[in-house]
């Protein structure tokens, strides 16, 4: 099946991500065209609607044309323009879905979407177990890391006495950043720990990003409920990662994955935060055996080939 993956920015880099994985782990093949960049974290691009020539529109068209498929993201639609290209002059008599990924617009009009949906007869997807709340007809496919990439694999923990937090928010006052610098400005008062030091690691490239979270010793995500593509990213990478997963989210994760044992140290408040981060602080053989235990879930549990599978066999219910 020749599927044509459309969103206006790239969520987190899941549409490159998705892209990459279903060419790699599936007899599918996968285009993605973007519309525009937001936050510049660097993400790779395949058809970008702002480095296209006249020739890369041709392309463009010629991939619409062909596709069997149309996955939009976000709130990208058929009613969308790609420039002089109006998408819905290829969408007729193919199938189409839709996956949301937590837009603002969104989470603050679900049943406008829903309503939509239903009007149209499409399924739909979303990205964490959460939205799942919003939308309940939709179906839960996690966001995929490539687990296999340099910048992913686990690495020995940073030497030196002073242990090294790390926190990469897009958006701090979506992911409790205040929360957790008001938490580690007290621990750093205690005379029991070693040394902290809070990375707050932002407005870099993604690449950059990655590369700085292996210079820490444990990872804060957000404790919002569910897990960000951060988590994600150091799981992978070998590091323990605390986050505030809530019980909805913990079963459908488990559910997915089919493990009872999920890696995450979950805090949903600061109590239990600072709790966390005090214990894996002083305790460096717990936290490099958490770090192989999320390193083991990730290749077991959470593998690109395993999502992208899941992704195929919905596909072909569509």
């Amino acid at each position: 099946m020749r599927i044509v993956m459309i969103s206006q920015n790239d969520p987190a880099g899941m549409g490159i991500a998705f892209t990459m994985a279903i060419n790699r782990y599936s007899s599918h093949s996968c285009r993605l065209i973007t519309t525009e960049t937001r936050y510049n974290f660097g993400f790779e691009k395949d058809l970008h609607l702002p480095n296209l020539t006249e020739q890369g529109l041709d392309e463009a068209r010629d991939i619409l044309e062909q596709a069997d498929l149309f996955h939009f993201h976000l709130l990208a639609d058929e009613h969308m323009n790609l420039g002089p290209i109006n998408i819905s002059d290829y969408t007729k008599g193919k199938k189409i879905i839709h996956h949301h990924h937590g837009h603002p617009h969104f989470r603050a009009n679900p049943g406008h979407y829903r309503e939509k949906y239903k009007r149209l007869g499409r399924k739909t997807l979303v990205s964490t177990p959460d939205l799942l709340h919003l939308l309940p007809e939709a179906t839960w496919i996690p966001n995929l890391v490539d687990i296999d990439d340099p910048l992913l694999m686990p690495t020995p923990e940073p030497e030196g006495n002073t242990v090294v937090i790390g926190h990469s928010p897009t958006r701090k006052d979506l992911k409790n950043t205040a929360d957790l610098e008001q938490v580690v400005s007290v621990l750093e008062r205690r005379r029991d720990l070693p040394p902290l030091h809070l990375r707050i690691i932002e407005n870099r490239p993604h690449r950059l990003c990655l590369a700085e979270k292996r210079h820490c010793h444990l990872i804060f995500d957000h404790m919002q409920g569910y897990y960000g593509v951060s988590s994600l990213e150091s799981l992978s990478q070998g590091r323990p990662v605390v986050a505030g997963l809530d019980e909805w989210n913990i079963g459908q994760i488990k559910a997915f994955t089919g493990s009872e044992s999920l890696p995450w140290i979950i805090a949903r408040n600061t109590d239990q935060l600072g709790h966390a981060l005090a214990s894996l602080a002083v305790d460096s053989e717990r936290r490099q055996q958490l770090g192989q235990e999320a390193r083991t879930f990730m290749e077991g549990c959470w593998h690109p080939r395993r999502i992208v599978r899941r992704l195929s066999e919905w596909y072909g219910k569509v």
